[in-house]
């Protein structure tokens, strides 16, 4: 049989139709043929690919993680003044709707931590990228004056992103809090710690 051509493509085209499973059904029993569901492939394809449903459930994974750590990156960056970069990290770490699909899986898949080391290693890795891009602005704060810290930089970092982690763990959940009102709260923790008013 003649190998299929563009494997990279039809893969990312599984990847993304994984997600979107995974965000609609779990991950739990995911089967080939809920991942044709959301693709033009049919569950051969979803077989071919990945004869191991595993593997395409790592490679979901890992996207997710690559792509909401650099979009987080991208949005910060996009700041010029500490302070603007600092509303722009802490925004880009809130799910704006239960519907966003990479929150979804993140959500999802960090059930899976506890029992897989792959995905164990990814959420800690996932973890120390969103510590550093927090470290990173909190710094530039520093150094031009704008933040006089009330913690050490790495603290103040770690506690940003536990709180928008819980904080986003109970708005997928249903908690009737809502994108502005977690922000409100990371934001005037933020001020807290930097010693900063931002309004």
């Amino acid at each position: 049989m003649a190998r299929p051509k563009n494997q990279k493509a039809r893969r990312e085209q599984l990847v993304h139709a994984a997600k979107q499973a995974i965000a609609d059904r779990g991950v739990n029993g995911l089967r080939a043929i809920d991942v044709a569901a959301y693709s033009e492939l049919g569950a051969g394809s979803v077989a071919y690919y990945y004869p191991d449903l595993g593997d395409l459930v790592r490679d979901v994974h890992q996207d997710a993680v690559s792509r909401f750590y650099w979009s987080r990156r991208h949005q910060a960056d996009a700041g010029e003044h500490p302070r603007i970069k600092l509303d722009r990290t802490i925004r880009s770490g809130i799910p704006l709707s239960r519907q966003d699909i990479d929150f979804q899986v993140l959500n999802e898949l960090h059930t899976h931590a506890y029992r897989d080391t792959f995905h164990a290693e990814l959420m800690a890795e996932l973890y120390r990228l969103e510590v550093s891009l927090y470290e990173s602005v909190l710094n530039e704060g520093v150094e031009s004056g704008v933040f006089p810290m009330t913690l050490p930089v790495e603290t103040a970092a770690s506690n940003l992103v536990a709180m928008e982690d819980a904080y986003g763990m109970h708005f997928m959940g249903g908690t009737p809090l809502d994108a502005d009102d977690i922000y409100r709260m990371i934001a005037r923790s933020a001020e807290v710690m930097t010693r900063c008013n931002r309004s």
